[in-house]
């Protein structure tokens, strides 16, 4: 097979496709919710920590990164930087002195409450592009998607 014809092939596989629009679309979506959390003084990663704790309560410093997509080397920063704004604080485990929880404080959450609803609204916003059973379908199919890379991992 000479090359035009792979190269007409492949361009005829959804594939790339797929990964374009989806590249495309996160970028458009998180740009927008971007401008919205740093209205707030926050940068992303601090968004999604206090998020994190604001939702699933104290969490290990060490289990954040996994939950919030962010390098471990990142934690402590990001963490650092809340701290230091009044929003989160550390917490020793009674059990295991190698390990240290962070918690959002009563200031954190004032602040959560506050601009939450906002966000949510913005992301509403966002993504009425699609009707709710689309949104159901997408939902499920990236997650199948998702879950099927990460096997690949394996």
């Amino acid at each position: 097979m000479d090359e035009q014809k792979l190269y007409q092939q492949k361009k005829q596989d959804p594939s790339l496709k797929l990964f374009v629009v989806l590249s495309k679309a996160y970028r458009s979506i998180t740009d927008q919710v971007m401008v919205d959390i740093r209205k707030q003084g926050l940068n992303p990663t601090e968004f999604g920590v206090l998020e994190l704790l604001f939702h699933q309560g104290e969490q290990p410093l060490q289990k954040i990164g996994d939950k919030i997509l962010l390098a471990s080397g990142s934690i402590t920063y990001v963490v650092d930087k809340l701290e230091q704004k009044g929003y989160v604080k550390r917490k020793p485990c009674d059990n295991d002195r190698r390990i240290t929880y962070a918690a959002i404080t009563d200031s954190g959450m004032n602040l959560l409450n506050d601009i939450f609803p906002k966000h949510w609204e913005q992301i509403e916003s966002i993504t009425n592009g699609l009707d709710q059973d689309e949104k159901q379908q997408a939902i499920a199919l990236l997650k199948k998607l998702g879950m099927y890379a990460d096997e690949l991992k394996s």
